[in-house]
């Protein structure tokens, strides 16, 4: 190492920020990074986003720039990552959802395994939700009744083939019972008056979506699509201990990911530098007033996250007809 990278190397670390020399020589970084957000502007993970671009350059030392690119179910943000040039200034957010349903339902013009992730950075609390007041105080008594009364329960999703439509049919098909879904493109907020209004039964969807009716005390969640309980919502139980770990695997993990020829000396600080934004408590404290949860998980979580996904939900793809092939 020359004696001008190693001065330039001690001054950084002096001012709080990391700059190496690469492999090929080069130091890293030397100019500002672009995290692509394949949704649009204002939404939970843009938000998030925006904040880790906020914090980043504390310990980076260079801007980080959010780039919003929604479009085919983050295929379009992804494929220009892909065809980037591997060297550490582009990346993009995504969920392990992206890998085990995003990529199995439509036709793709590049290879996914051509992105690897770097950091875990937050859980999106999603869950079996129903009025409170219902007949049911847990959920066992919400599958009883679904038993007894086959196709008569109606419950609602965001849409056929996603993670939550999905988990709601490991669910009941576990169970053993049958029921009516009914998909509600719009979202929550139609979610939210459909089952106000008595048009459905239950639901599977994002807290996000949910947190103003239960604190208000109209909405409760019987079922948590995760492997343990959340801090703010201690009453409801995870999917684990109510018996229904397959359940649990298919809980989005939200994390950044960059091109697989990135050098590892890149990728390793990347990892280093997105550990002190997660540890941060500014990042620590929005995540929580949003309704997720900070969850801090390295690579080889995130891919293991995929494997074990796409156990789960291609099967159910292939049955509902939603699966391509890929050639």
């Amino acid at each position: 190492m020359s004696k001008k990278a190693l001065v330039i190397i001690l001054i950084s670390f002096l001012c709080g920020s990391i700059f190496i020399e690469t492999s090929e020589g080069k130091e890293y970084p030397t100019k500002p990074i672009e995290i692509l957000v394949p949704y649009g502007a204002g939404g939970t993970v843009d938000i998030l986003m925006r904040l880790v671009a906020d914090i980043t350059p504390k310990y980076l030392g260079q801007p980080v720039i959010v780039i919003n690119k929604p479009g085919a179910g983050a295929s379009l943000a992804a494929a220009e990552i892909i065809s980037s040039k591997p060297d550490g200034y582009k990346l993009i957010t995504i969920t392990q959802t992206f890998f085990t349903i995003a990529t199995k339902t439509q036709k793709i013009p590049f290879d996914p395994g051509s992105l690897v992730p770097l950091v875990n950075l937050v859980e999106y609390k999603d869950g079996l939700f129903v009025r409170t007041d219902s007949p049911w105080k847990n959920l066992n008594e919400l599958l009883e009744y679904a038993r007894k009364n086959p196709r008569k329960l109606k419950w609602a999703h965001t849409a056929r083939g996603t993670f939550q439509h999905l988990s709601g049919m490991l669910i009941f098909r576990k169970a053993g019972v049958e029921t009516i879904d009914v998909p509600y493109p719009g979202g929550g907020a139609e979610m939210v008056a459909g089952l106000l209004g008595g048009h459905i039964d239950a639901g599977v969807t994002a807290y996000v979506a949910l947190k103003s009716q239960i604190k208000a005390g109209k909405i409760k969640y019987l079922m948590l699509i995760s492997d343990r309980r959340y801090s703010d919502l201690p009453d409801v139980p995870c999917a684990t201990e109510l018996g229904y770990p397959e359940v649990a695997k298919l809980a989005a993990y939200g994390g950044l990911y960059c091109h697989k020829d990135t050098p590892e000396d890149i990728r390793k600080t990347l990892t280093n530098v997105f550990r002190k934004v997660y540890e941060n408590p500014e990042y620590r404290r929005k995540c929580e007033d949003l309704g997720t949860e900070p969850r801090f998980e390295g690579p080889e979580f995130m891919r293991e996250a995929v494997r074990i996904g796409e156990e789960h939900t291609v099967p159910l793809l292939k049955e509902l007809g939603l699966f391509v092939e890929r050639k």
